[in-house]
């Protein structure tokens, strides 16, 4: 037997089940880190935060915001469009392909480069721009091209991070006016024609040659500073040596003279006759070295009164070691130099 629904059963249910469409409808849930911009009869109203929201169907609806992102596929980007309700607040990259740019040198080159932005104001990047994405790539691009542009292709390459900085500056104020951050700017790479990067690669060799030949005759100069300056220490080492030796061998002939005046007397006559002996001394010492480069040897005609002056020398006192043999007898503190007396008058005869 069917039971008769009531027409206020009826109403009844239907206002339930209203209702829990409107509830569904209206109840919200945002996540972290997005952000709901609702327009109420097509009017801005408020935005939705992180969290449970309720609003108010077909009088309350979310404006949705155009995004473009690009995909590679293979070798190419292909950009994909699509409209979201949903605004993500976090950090976003774009990824925008390479764009052919010419320097000051007039060399075109490809330069793809990556845009780093945040939306940090959603009610601007939905009412004070068309297409949000689309017009931060356009701006990155032209100013990339207006940054490079100014520069030569051998500073493009050395000044990266001075381009990138100069482009994030440029895109700052424009891209604050639609709510959008910017937070980094990096060129990736740079394509040159294929006869450009040849003339490079050659340039390049070229530089390490003549830097390697500069390094070269720099060691080879120290090299030849530093032997001259230890042939000049040396030279002046040798002419000291020489020079105190020669100090030293006057200073023993002085004493010696000394000792033999002393011994036998110290008038005019005796001086002339020791220096006399000493000069023969001196030739006969010479004779051997005189020999060695012929079979005849030509004795100066001073060498015979020399000669005669040695012999005198003999006559008077005996010899003169003799002579002063006796003398440091009689005087023993001067001990040291017979040595010398004695062996200088050896050779002599």
């Amino acid at each position: 037997m069917d039971l008769p629904i009531s027409p206020g059963l009826l109403l009844t249910l239907i206002i339930v089940i209203i209702g829990i469409f409107i509830i569904a409808k209206g109840l919200v849930i945002v996540r972290q880190s997005e952000v709901m911009v609702i327009e109420r009869l097509g009017s801005f109203n408020r935005l939705l935060e992180s969290g449970i929201n309720i609003i108010i169907p077909f009088i309350e609806q979310p404006r949705a915001i155009t995004m473009i992102r690009y995909r590679k596929m293979g070798e190419d980007y292909h950009p994909v469009t699509s409209s979201e309700v949903r605004i993500d607040r976090r950090e976003t990259v774009m990824d925008f392909p390479g764009q052919p740019v010419v320097t000051t040198d007039n060399v075109t080159v490809n330069i793809n480069g990556a845009l780093y932005y945040q939306i940090i104001d959603p009610k601007r990047a939905v009412y004070e721009v068309e297409n949000m994405s689309q017009a931060v790539e356009v701006l990155a691009k032209t100013t990339l091209r207006s940054v490079v542009g100014k520069m030569e292709l051998d500073k493009l390459f050395e000044s990266r991070a001075e381009v990138n900085n100069e482009i994030q500056a440029a895109m700052e104020e424009a891209a604050s006016k639609w709510g959008v951050k910017i937070s980094r700017v990096e060129v990736q790479d740079i394509a040159m024609p294929e006869e450009v990067e040849s003339a490079m690669r050659l340039q390049m060799a070229a530089e390490r040659k003549r830097r390697a030949t500069v390094t070269e005759a720099e060691g080879e100069k120290s090299a030849a500073i530093a032997m001259a300056q230890g042939q000049r220490e040396s030279a002046i080492l040798n002419a000291q040596g020489d020079k105190e030796s020669a100090i030293l061998r006057a200073q023993g002939e002085q004493e010696s003279i000394k000792l033999v005046l002393s011994a036998i007397g110290d008038s005019d006559e005796h001086k002339r006759t020791v220096v006399g002996y000493l000069l023969g001394q001196s030739y006969i010492k010479g004779l051997p070295n005189m020999a060695k480069n012929g079979e005849r040897v030509f004795v100066p005609y001073e060498s015979s009164a020399l000669l005669g002056s040695m012999g005198m020398f003999r006559e008077m006192a005996g010899s003169p070691e003799d002579t002063v043999s006796r003398h440091l007898r009689s005087n023993d503190n001067q001990g040291g130099l017979r040595g010398g007396i004695v062996g200088g008058g050896g050779s002599a005869s």
